[in-house]
């Protein structure tokens, strides 16, 4: 068994994907080189990165632990999500809306039990790798489970908030890699050598340009601008609505030198677009400009630990997460962006928060829309009715 002091070894938790330093020492097939470092074998081929399934041998409920804070988190996260999104379904059933009132308390309560089992679950001898595999499982939970409940919420507002994000850092990966390999000679960052500034500069405005054309795109259908909301009428959750000013075709005229030189050469002095695109390349910088610093992150982890790849589902281009090591970053860019610059309140969320704070409704029912207005009314009107409060109507 080897001691804290020894080389730490790498493997990868079963349960979530969490790495994990191996305090065990056991050899699963590492070859230990003279300079000190270890490699990890994959078949016949070294240096390509095989991930054993950490069995945390000899320490007491670790993994029914581990998926019990996984549940636990889910519920706490995904259970805010149906407050904000299903508010009038949820408010006209009994069992759901005493499990949204007391949300939080529940939610804590669950996190207690856990950290009480996990107390008791504590041997003498493995004290520190206890702590230590605990204080990982916190890392994954704010990490994962945080990003995924960002990204559903994103989804939630519409499917386009959600597939041009993923696009653009695609087609910034793809166009980086185009003009690196071309015409790529300046180094960009020590830790991926083969970055460059040319294929930094290129990716950056091809992403941009693909960000303009897709929202001009997708901005026209539905079924991918409007919010996933629940219908009293229809009793299901539909994708239809009145797009919003930001899926509305606008007329922006030319500056006045430009009219000037439309009107010599007989062209329009105006073009319509969708004010969508305007953020498309709010969007598109970030995906270009910040987003590729979640792979160099993603490389000086996996520099730390002598690793090339997180896993090796794709053949040549590693794992998942090598894929996806730029994704979570955006996911929380496009959530912050949408909660500061685009969320309206929702007719869903007011209705819940109207036993809350009442003091709030009136300010924030000035934002909605008018027909959002109408639709609170109504929702607000049959729940006092379900409750005896107000008389059926005639």
């Amino acid at each position: 068994m080897a001691k804290l002091s020894d080389p730490l070894h790498l493997h990868l938790v079963d349960d979530w994907g969490l790495l994990l330093p191996d305090l065990h020492g056991s050899p699963c097939s590492h070859d230990n080189h003279p300079d000190g470092s270890s490699e990890v074998l994959h078949g016949d081929h070294q240096h390509r990165v095989r991930y054993a399934v950490y069995r945390v041998h000899g320490l007491p409920w670790f993994r029914s632990i581990s998926w019990y804070f996984l549940i636990a988190s889910n519920y706490f996260f995904y259970g805010e999500s149906l407050v904000d999104y299903f508010g009038v379904l949820v408010n006209k059933t009994e069992l759901l809306h005493a499990l949204v009132t007391y949300h939080r308390f529940i939610s804590f309560s669950l996190y207690i039990v856990g950290f009480c089992w996990f107390v008791l679950s504590l041997v003498k001898k493995y004290y520190m790798r206890q702590f230590f595999l605990f204080a990982w499982t916190h890392i994954a939970l704010l990490i994962c489970v945080t990003q995924s409940y960002l990204i559903i919420q994103n989804v939630f507002e519409g499917l386009i908030w959600f597939v041009i994000p993923v696009s653009m850092i695609i087609c910034n990966d793809i166009w980086a890699y185009m003009f690196g390999f071309f015409f790529g000679k300046t180094p960009l960052i020590k830790l991926s050598p083969k970055k460059t500034w040319e294929g930094f500069i290129g990716g950056g405005v091809a992403t941009i340009i693909f960000g303009c054309l897709a929202a001009h795109f997708l901005g026209r259908y539905q079924f991918f601008v409007c919010p996933i909301q629940y219908s009293e009428e229809m009793e299901k959750m539909i994708l239809e609505c009145e797009p919003s000013r930001l899926f509305q075709l606008t007329e922006y005229q030319f500056p006045g030198f430009l009219r000037s030189i439309c009107s010599i050469l007989g062209l329009r002095k105006s073009v319509y677009l969708y004010p969508f695109m305007w953020h498309s390349i709010s969007l598109s910088m970030f995906a270009s400009i910040i987003g590729p610093f979640g792979g160099f992150f993603a490389s000086g982890f996996k520099r730390a630990f002598r690793i090339k790849d997180f896993g090796d589902v794709i053949p040549g281009h590693g794992g998942i997460l090598d894929r996806f090591d730029c994704q979570f970053l955006m996911a929380t860019f496009v959530n912050v962006y949408i909660s500061s610059f685009i969320r309206a309140p929702s007719p869903q969320k007011l209705l819940h928060e109207v036993s809350a704070s009442p003091e709030k409704l009136a300010i924030h029912i000035l934002k909605l829309k008018p027909e959002d207005q109408l639709t609170l009314f109504s929702s607000f009107q049959g729940l006092l009715m379900q409750r005896g409060l107000l008389p059926p109507l005639p």
